[in-house]
């Protein structure tokens, strides 16, 4: 089953980025094993060689661990793991608040948004 990709940035850096989300909403656990190259690429829908891009980038950036022979494994370093969930939500917020700010919003509007939704949220109201 392919994937659908975003034009603007690389299906590679695009594949860690899900991947690095499953291991933060504990869909890969610490320690799991990842699919072969091959197996991934198919999955995904893209060349074996992007893939293993891929998880040199994940190798890279401590997300994931190779093991000679064995594969590819989700880290099972705790502060790897929480400096990845940190980096991602640093990610998130200054997209956020740049779309924001891009559209007129001032920082004040934004955390008035924000609590609000939030509220919303915690009442199970949607504002769609």
């Amino acid at each position: 089953m392919a994937e659908d990709f975003n034009a603007s940035k690389p299906i590679y850096l695009q594949l860690a980025d899900r991947i690095n989300r499953q291991i933060l909403r504990k869909e890969l656990e610490n320690g799991q094993k990842l699919p072969s190259v091959r197996e991934m690429a198919i999955q995904s829908g893209v060349n074996p060689n992007t893939v293993q891009r891929t998880y040199s980038e994940l190798e890279r950036m401590g997300s994931v661990e190779s093991k000679r022979g064995q594969g590819t494994f989700v880290t099972e370093d705790q502060s790897v793991l929480s400096q990845l969930r940190q980096r991602l939500k640093k990610e998130q917020i200054s997209s956020f608040f740049e779309d924001m700010k891009e559209m007129g919003f001032t920082s004040d509007e934004m955390i008035s948004g924000l609590k609000e939704y939030i509220s919303d949220e915690e009442r199970g109201e949607t504002n769609d």
